[in-house]
């Protein structure tokens, strides 16, 4: 029997490795396709690649780049969302990403999603999305920021011609004949060989009356490039213009052969029939047209004006003013004087819709006021309509009449519920003040204080309202929670007792009880009483969460993961605790991407609540975007009000964005409400030296030594100002005289690194030496570990590692670094180890690249193949990564690609394996 198991898994491991085999095959297949512009044989071969594997990144990114170069906009979204959903590095997608969101009508999706942030991109990227952006911005009516945006993109790619010609298109939208012709001028002496600066030199001609100069610039277009479909369509419109109508046929019917789908061309020959009397083929090209556009989302068309007011006016034309309206609305939103809105208006009118008609008429006469007939029409639309003033809200209106304590409450809720949790306390504090037997008012005061870490103020707050109210369960629950926070278990256990007495039914008792015991050591119990929480109401989100929690602490990773999204899944519409508790999970598993995702369903429900911003600046920070974190935290502190909590909270995360003047800002507000508050005081004296004022950080420190001398905190602090000012051996005595007052892990280390810097056997012998005395110590084992590979003392280093791994065998670092020493001992084992790191954590690049070339060392290339290419998309910017990826590519008889990649590793900083990487460079020329 023993030996039937074996062969069944030798063969479930072939198995699988021909999968991987066969998967790696389809990918190249379809990538020679895809460079042979074959897009829907591409496309064939990824989704069967696909259908083998759905987790492969590289396949993901390449099918959403064929679907798009094949007209299939929405399945190309998905695509490339799906590859960012896995991991993909942003870089590597946001261009056709942005594509198809542009073709989809979703401009402010590009300037408001974090996706497509410029900032931590490279330069020819961020040049090429500055335009798209620059475009969206001009969608929707933004010139400013658009025409920053240009500049900015002209800043990183000064002889590209792309930013000039965008700027003409802006200002011809804007009515700017001069400022066009300027800028179309700087794009053709960058270019003069290109088609569409001077088809763009035409239009300006065009708009400022020199109907010949525009036909000469047209002409000059289609000669350099004879389907420029714009320069057809332009022509055709000046010919007829010009009453050169038989000429205009001639371009029309090209235009029509070259483009069948584009409903201009359709559009023209419809006017050329009726301007010819043929009223039958007139109709039949309106149909061309509506049969063009009807099939296509009004979304996508929404930013594109001339196509909308195509289809109004077609559908006008043919009678079908229903039909028409659509289109005619959406030119109106974007351009609210055109003639579109007084169209609008007559066909709403005849639909008695008056309050449209009123708003469509409005926006027109503004511009045309002088228009007598939309003026009538206005007239009568008001006398048969009458208009109802706005109405403040309820809670407002009633308190400008008279101060109420219950109003104020009501007004305290509504606040918190809409997450503007500073002005909620204000109103809170009042009310409670002024009635403390306000029930609801009260609670959520103590919730608000219980959030910020103050348990003391809450369970005040929570006696108060006991003595109205002394066996309500809600109470005694919250009690609970405050008695437990602040470190009062046996009073926390016997709260909880209490509320269940009050009420047998009530669900948060059980699963606070729950947590006692997972908390004592007894996680079977634990999840015995919450299996029977969950049996009475399986959509209970706090015992869900409770579930979630105790499957993370057992290592049951993917049971866990379940829970919280189930969790997030049956949260309320103005919840987001769940879907942060999600978050936290992902970036605790290393998947910033996910996490990225999970947030966007966080931010819709209370995009002003601190919390939510401090989650997003995570998840910012994650996915390598300080700058969009930065912006999260400084709306944060403004929001934090005096929740010192809160406010310590987000200037950590501030520092971690690297911004200290935000974090001295923050920190200022902290110490105007708790001025004596050691932690905030250390935290001010890290931000002042992150900031560079060495000598307010030095003062602040010597005044904590001064105030609490036999602490360490205040030593530890002059070591880091020391170590700053590269004053060794000053930073050592600090963190040794820290490290005697209270010995502990941290300042260890600290006294470690810098020991380092002048002795590194000695930084060891004071490792070791802790161990010795504290030989549990994970954290001490792992710098011992990482200072032994540092010294390329392998032998030491992986017995250190060995250690660690008995301590925490399910460790994916420990497992990774390990199996890296393996690969440079040629210990086959490296395999085995990094897949099992892997495992533990999918999708993190290093390990990805680790597991890439220990299957490249044990001859499997396929399969290195695959795990280095999705780690490249990954982190494009890991020199390593790209020597490893190079390397399967040339045994892979892929020369010209590996080059690519070791030019581009060789390009940046030395890295270990730099020599190597030139070596193989010079073998593939």
């Amino acid at each position: 029997m023993r030996r039937l198991a074996l062969v069944a898994t030798l063969a479930a491991a072939f198995a699988a490795q021909a999968a991987d085999v066969k998967s790696a095959r389809f990918y190249e297949d379809a990538l020679q396709r895809y460079e042979k512009r074959d897009y829907a044989g591409a496309v064939v071969q990824l989704k069967n690649a696909l259908q083998i594997d759905k987790t492969q990144l590289p396949v993901h990114v390449l099918l959403g780049k064929a679907l798009l170069a094949n007209g299939d906009v929405l399945g190309a979204e998905v695509a490339l969302n799906e590859a960012l959903r896995l991991g993909v590095n942003r870089a590597e997608v946001v261009l056709p990403l942005a594509e198809t969101l542009s073709l989809q009508g979703k401009p402010q999706v590009l300037l408001e999603d974090p996706r497509f942030a410029p900032a931590g991109l490279p330069a020819e990227v961020r040049a090429r999305l500055l335009l798209a952006r620059s475009t969206a911005a001009a969608d929707l009516g933004d010139a400013r920021q658009s025409l920053q945006l240009l500049d900015e993109a002209r800043a990183l790619a000064p002889r590209d011609p792309g930013p000039w010609l965008a700027e003409v298109k802006l200002r011809l939208r804007n009515g700017q004949p001069q400022e066009a012709q300027l800028a179309v001028d700087k794009a053709l002496a960058l270019a003069p060989g290109l088609a569409e600066a001077h088809y763009l030199k035409g239009t300006v001609a065009h708009s400022r009356g020199q109907p010949q100069a525009a036909l000469g610039a047209y002409d000059r277009a289609l000669e350099l490039e004879p389907r420029h479909v714009d320069s057809l369509v332009s022509r055709a419109g000046l010919l007829m213009d010009l009453r050169r109508d038989a000429d205009a046929q001639r371009d029309v019917t090209r235009l029509r052969q070259q483009a069948p789908d584009d409903p201009r061309g359709a559009y023209l020959q419809a006017l050329l029939a009726e301007k010819a009397g043929r009223a039958a083929d007139a109709r039949s090209a309106l149909r061309d047209v509506t049969g063009l556009l009807d099939p296509v989302p009004l979304d996508f068309l929404r930013y594109r004006p001339q196509l909308l007011m195509l289809g109004g006016l077609a559908h006008y034309g043919l009678g079908e003013r229903e039909k028409a309206l659509p289109y005619l609305e959406a030119v109106q939103r974007m351009q609210p004087g055109s003639g579109a809105a007084k169209l609008a208006a007559q066909i709403q009118l005849s639909q008695n819709n008056l309050d449209k008609a009123i708003e469509s008429l409005e926006a027109y006469l503004r511009r045309h006021p002088q228009d007598t007939q939309a003026t009538l029409l206005l007239a009568s639309a008001q006398i048969a309509q009458g208009r109802n003033a706005r109405a403040t809200a309820i809670a407002e209106q009633a308190l400008r009449s008279g101060e109420s304590a219950q109003m104020r409450g009501l007004l305290g809720l509504s606040l918190a519920a809409s997450g503007k949790v500073p002005d909620a306390v204000d109103a809170l504090e009042a009310s409670f003040k002024a009635d403390p037997k306000q029930l609801a008012p009260g609670i959520a005061l103590a919730q608000i204080r219980l959030q910020a870490g103050d348990p003391r103020r809450a369970t005040q707050i929570l006696q108060t309202l006991l003595q109205h109210y002394p066996k309500h369960a809600g109470v005694l629950n919250l009690l609970g929670s405050a008695r437990l926070r602040a470190g009062d278990a046996a009073g926390a256990r016997q709260a909880f007792e209490q509320a269940l007495a009050a009420d047998p039914r009530f669900v948060s008792p059980q699963v606070q009880l729950a947590r006692l015991d997972a908390m004592t050591g007894k996680p079977d119990a634990a999840q015995q009483r919450l299996q029977q929480v969950l049996a009475q109401d399986d959509k209970s989100q706090e015992a869900t969460l409770e579930m979630a929690a105790l499957a993370e602490r057992r290592g049951r990773f993917d049971e866990a993961r379940r829970w919280y999204e189930k969790a997030d899944d049956v949260a309320g519409p103005n919840r987001f605790d769940a879907a942060i508790e999600l978050v936290d999970y992902l970036l605790r598993r290393e998947q910033p991407a996910e996490a990225r995702e999970a947030a966007k369903r966080m931010t819709s429900r209370a995009p002003e609540a601190v919390p939510v911003l401090m989650t997003l600046a995570r998840v910012s920070l994650a996915n390598g975007d300080p700058a969009a974190a930065r912006s999260s935290l400084t709306r944060a502190s403004t929001l934090a009000g005096p929740d010192v909590g809160a406010l310590v909270r987000i200037a950590m995360l501030q520092l971690a964005a690297n911004h200290p003047p935000g974090a001295l800002h923050t920190l200022g507000k902290a110490l105007a409400e708790r001025p004596e508050s050691l932690p905030v005081q250390a935290l001010m004296v890290e931000a002042e030296l992150r900031g560079g004022d060495g000598a307010a950080a030095e003062k602040r420190a010597r005044a904590i030594v001064a105030q609490h001398p036999k602490l360490a905190v205040g030593h530890s602090l002059l070591g880091d100002i020391a170590a700053s000012r590269g004053q060794t051996a000053p930073a050592i005595d600090a963190y040794r005289t820290a490290q005697r007052l209270q010995p502990s892990t941290e300042t260890l280390l600290r006294l470690a690194n810098a020991t380092a810097a002048r002795d590194p056997a000695g930084a060891q012998k004071l490792l070791e030496q802790w161990l010795a005395s504290n030989p549990g110590d994970k954290v001490a084992r792992r710098a011992l570990a990482d200072a032994h590979a540092r010294a390329g003392q392998w032998a030491a280093a992986r017995g250190a590692y060995e250690q660690l791994l008995k301590q925490t065998p399910e460790d994916p670092e420990v497992l990774n670094n390990l199996a890296q020493i393996q690969i440079r001992q040629k210990d086959g084992a490296a395999l085995a180890n990094a897949e099992r790191a892997l495992a533990l954590k999918p999708g993190v690049p290093h390990i990805l690249g680790t597991a890439g070339w220990a299957a490249f060392q044990a001859g499997q290339n396929d399969k290195a193949l695959q795990r280095l290419r999705d780690a490249r998309l990954r982190d494009p910017g890991n020199p390593t990564t790209r020597y490893y990826l190079a390397a399967a590519l040339a045994r892979a008889g892929r020369p010209a690609e590996a080059r690519e990649e070791l030019q581009t590793a060789l390009s940046g900083p030395v890295f270990a394996e730099a020599a190597d990487a030139r070596a193989l460079l010079q073998t593939l020329k």
